[in-house]
């Protein structure tokens, strides 16, 4: 690639013209033939790890230097247990079938016609995400699997892991025979190339944004091409009072600490009025013990008083808001107030208040009895996922290749005329 950076508008529009030169091939690519492309990006990611741990210590440095928090530099950090799971991620979209061509549905007309609704790849996705450097590896992949060329924009964080990582992407693409160009990657920090991404109708199809609020909410306000929202993981957790202690215990444990940096993280417990100095107390204990400060509400003893401002609040960190609810219907009135529709949790033993729980909220996951750490698409069985859509059009929840894809009519007839 020529060098651009000194001319945003005509680098990101070479890369646009690119990419959708690709997508026409990619989209009637053999299913063999893409899942060989990211087999070969699996071996290479293993192959050169020393070359991406290299480059990751250099982005560690750059965001010890910018102060990052430490669940922060945590999302950015890969080491070999997890360049193994980048490849593990990759092998997995590789042995998933191919959405492409799949028939959703088919039905006969009187009138002669056979109809049949088949998947159909989106054409261009552009991805714009922060520090995590394996979203280049999960969003290159599922868009290639569901026939879509990407232009992936990594945050400026993850620069040189990103760019490690998509060299052998494109590695995988080159032995397969497929167009390099099906997987591109912005190769510059400038915040401008986001802007321009945000206004290509003519090459770029839909936009993924994969960060924060500040990200999600730029894009939101300033594109011009379609967008499927990745909000904020506002992720609460109800301990009703007929909650398993045993159950709830260790599931609120592992939702809050397991990893405090994904979107995934508990961030609010919501606890049953009769169980406020009971089992609820103990659960907030238990977590400071395992250094988590607690912003307790009235009635609750933390580690600090909570405020108006810890309601709603990501922190994405070893932190965790707490409040005393008088039953299911105040959780959900709450929820309903300060959630972001990504997911929650309930925790109980009686059915009837799960049921109220699930039907009465309608954020992209609901769970019961489970971790919310497992709001993953790799989790769900899809290989990996773009990310968590929380808005309601087209894609919903942890977006995989099929989530990918559109569909389109295909209609046969023997001679078929309209009387």
């Amino acid at each position: 690639m020529k060098d651009h950076a000194e001319n945003i508008p005509e680098l990101m529009a070479d890369l646009g013209a690119r990419a959708k030169a690709a997508a026409a091939e990619l989209a009637f690519a053999p299913a063999d033939v893409k899942r060989a492309a990211l087999e070969a990006a699996a071996d290479a990611v293993w192959a050169r790890r020393d070359e991406i741990i290299a480059a990751n210590a250099q982005d560690m440095e750059y965001g010890r230097a910018k102060g990052l928090t430490p669940a922060m530099l945590d999302r950015l950090l890969l080491d070999e247990a997890r360049i193994q799971g980048i490849c593990d991620g990759l092998r997995s979209v590789a042995a998933q079938d191919d959405p492409v061509g799949q028939v959703i549905t088919e039905w006969d007309r009187p009138s002669g016609l056979h109809i049949r609704r088949v998947r159909t790849p989106l054409g261009v996705v552009g991805v714009i995400y922060e520090s995590r450097p394996n979203v280049t590896a999960d969003a290159g992949a599922l868009c290639l699997k569901a026939g879509n060329a990407v232009i992936l924009r990594g945050g400026s964080e993850s620069f040189h892991s990103s760019g490690a990582i998509h060299a052998c992407l494109v590695e995988g693409l080159r032995q397969a025979g497929l167009p390099e160009d099906a997987i591109q990657r912005v190769p510059t920090r400038d915040r401008a190339a986001v802007q321009e991404m945000l206004t290509m109708t003519d090459t770029i199809d839909v936009i993924v944004p994969r960060g924060g609020k500040g990200l999600v909410g730029l894009v939101q306000r300033e594109a011009r091409v379609p967008v499927f929202a990745h909000l904020e993981g506002i992720v609460h957790i109800f301990l009703d009072k007929a909650a398993d202690p045993e159950i709830a215990r260790k599931v609120v444990m592992n939702a809050k600490t397991r990893r405090t940096g994904i979107c995934g993280a508990a961030e609010c417990l919501l606890i049953h009025r009769d169980i406020a100095g009971g089992l609820g107390q103990q659960v907030l204990d238990e977590l400071m013990a395992a250094g988590v400060t607690v912003h307790a509400g009235a009635g609750l003893s933390g580690t600090v008083a909570a405020t108006d401002e810890d309601w709603g609040r990501e922190y994405l960190d070893m932190d965790i808001a707490a409040k005393i609810v008088d039953d299911i219907d105040g959780a959900i009135a709450h929820i309903r107030q300060f959630g972001s529709n990504h997911t929650d949790c309930v925790i109980t033993a009686d059915d009837a208040v799960a049921e109220r729980f699930f039907a009465r909220l309608d954020s992209a996951i609901l769970m019961r009895n489970a971790s919310t750490q497992f709001a993953d698409g790799g989790e769900f069985g899809m290989g990996a996922e773009i990310g968590i859509a929380t808005g309601k059009m087209h894609a919903r929840g942890p977006v995989g290749a099929e989530q990918l894809t559109s569909f389109k009519y295909i209609v046969e007839a023997d001679g078929a005329v309209r009387p």
